[in-house]
């Protein structure tokens, strides 16, 4: 019989909640490492921003949500509770298919409240390093200041991935061109540390990317400004004014910038714009985790990882749950990643060799090169060669 194992948990959000409670259902020792006051992750709206609207400087005093104050879900209720807690509609709550996030919050709240997950879970706690030695893991931390050293069989890695702002290839090309010179007079800022529409009044307002933020965030920003223009890097995509709102048009690449506050496309069309917004993702970062090299961030893609979840060589002891996105059922998807993971660890759920998951991860490898998908396309399981881990 496998022995039950203490586990660390890094990260409160919804993958660290769910993989709790899947570890100790198991009736493995949990605990919990949160470096905020409260759970909820990207969840727990803040209002505050970053010092560095770009999140380039790494001194900056980091600002974990990348909550704006309308959000509300792209997916509806019945798609986003867990195999066995659905999201239900609340008493005095939203009655609507799409909740706002303060209550996708309390939902999470009450999840951790009905199992019992609050008491495993050490507040203001940062993570500051985990690390391999003989053959047990050991976890920093840092409280108040003070730091300490914890000894684990096992560590989940849940610390999510919507706070690292990411630019694409041109806005770092932008960014290189101009530093250090003021040819640039206009303002920019990323998707992370937008709030609210109001410091959007009256300005002409380029946005770069075309996913779900980016969408959302121009029409709500067009209620207030003089025009917005959406900028994609889709081939298929052409000039054209949008029937979503009477500012609004869409373009091409950006083909380059003029110290006139000059934004030309690649369709040709330009305007003289006041704040460029860069809705254009974030990257995977895990600063804490001392692996040697053998688990690393390229281009976006963590790894090498089997199923999205455990490095082929410190499988099964070291695991990330929530890496992949686009994944259409988000909460579903991470319950499923928790409890195959407990199970795992139980010796429920043998893995294969550590040389059969490195050879998958290679084959899926392969497989995104013969379709000619970039790195960072790794864990986007809308593409066409991923699937979900099979339990």
């Amino acid at each position: 019989m496998t022995p039950l194992l203490k586990v660390a948990v890094v990260g409160a959000g919804i993958s660290g909640l769910t993989t709790a409670r899947a570890l100790k259902i198991e009736g493995h020792q949990v605990v919990v490492y949160e470096k905020s006051d409260q759970l909820g992750g990207t969840w727990v709206y803040n209002p505050r921003v970053e010092s560095d609207p770009l999140g380039l400087d790494p001194n900056r005093d980091i600002v974990h949500s990348s909550l704006y104050h309308s959000l509300r879900t792209n997916l509806p209720r019945q798609l986003m509770g867990f195999v066995d807690y659905p999201f239900a509609i609340r008493e005095n709550g939203d009655s609507g298919n799409f909740p706002c996030h303060e209550e996708v919050l309390e939902f999470l709240n009450e999840f951790a409240r009905e199992f019992g997950l609050v008491e495993l879970i050490r507040f203001k706690t940062e993570v500051v390093q985990v690390e391999l030695r003989n053959d047990q893991w050991i976890v920093g931390s840092r409280t108040n200041e003070m730091t300490s050293d914890e000894v684990f069989d096992a560590v989940v890695v849940c610390v999510g991935h919507h706070t690292q702002p990411r630019l694409d290839e041109f806005s770092v090309f932008m960014l290189q061109k101009l530093q250090g010179m003021e040819n640039w007079p206009g303002k920019q800022i990323h998707s992370h540390n937008y709030r609210v529409p109001e410091p959007f009044q009256d300005q002409i307002v380029v946005v770069i990317g075309d996913g779900p933020s980016a969408k959302d965030i121009s029409l709500e920003i067009s209620k207030v400004t003089k025009q917005v223009h959406l900028s994609s890097r889709s081939p298929d995509i052409k000039i054209c004014k949008l029937d979503c709102g009477d500012n609004m048009w869409q373009h091409s690449k950006i083909d380059h910038v003029d110290g006139n506050g000059e934004v030309t496309f690649q369709d040709g069309a330009s305007v003289r714009a006041d704040i460029i917004l860069h809705c254009t993702g974030f990257n995977y970062t895990f600063p804490f985790l001392k692996t040697e090299g053998i688990v690393g961030v390229d281009d976006n893609r963590v790894g090498p990882l089997y199923k999205h979840i455990f490095p082929p060589q410190l499988a099964p002891n070291l695991s990330f749950v929530g890496i992949p996105y686009q994944s259409g059922v988000l909460f579903l998807m991470i319950d499923l990643q928790a409890k195959w993971i407990a199970l795992v660890l139980s010796g429920k759920a043998p893995l294969p060799s550590k040389e059969e998951m490195m050879a998958d991860v290679q084959e899926y490898y392969r497989c995104m090169d013969d379709k000619g998908l970039p790195k960072h396309y790794t864990h986007c399981l809308r593409n066409e060669v991923s699937q979900f881990p099979k339990l």
